[in-house]
């Protein structure tokens, strides 16, 4: 899952928890996904309920450390890019190589990860 599915699952939207639990897949996000969840807690008022939501999600998925081998596909995969004069945000290209690197589905409902060849995006915001 990429940090916007993540979001709308912790926000509790419906459609993408459905989704979500309903898919037959392991579920997992990459590190850099955490980074970001944790990033947007901490830029928040405290609150112990999202506190305890994020806790328990990230309890029940595995995060993915970003290893060797992700930098390995995350460099060829942005020079590939490049190349064609396409561009992604850096964090979404980190977890576009990584998603790539563990061979997985993205869960996702943005569509800048179209441009990246070879990578298998799912939507859990669509029926």
């Amino acid at each position: 899952m990429d940090t916007n599915t993540v979001s709308y699952v912790l926000k509790g939207r419906e459609i993408a928890v459905r989704n979500m639990v309903a898919t037959r897949l392991t579920l997992c996000i990459s590190a850099v996904t955490e980074g970001e969840i944790r990033y947007g807690f901490a830029k928040r008022p405290p609150s112990k309920k999202l506190a305890n939501t994020i806790s328990e999600l990230l309890a029940r998925i595995d995060v993915l450390p970003w290893t060797s081998e992700a930098a390995q596909r995350y460099g060829l995969l942005r020079a590939e890019l490049e190349r064609k004069g396409k561009t992604l945000a850096p964090l979404d290209l980190m977890i576009a190589a990584h998603a790539l690197e563990a061979g997985a589905v993205l869960a996702t409902s943005d569509r800048a990860f179209s441009c990246v060849p070879g990578l298998d995006v799912v939507d859990w915001t669509l029926q």
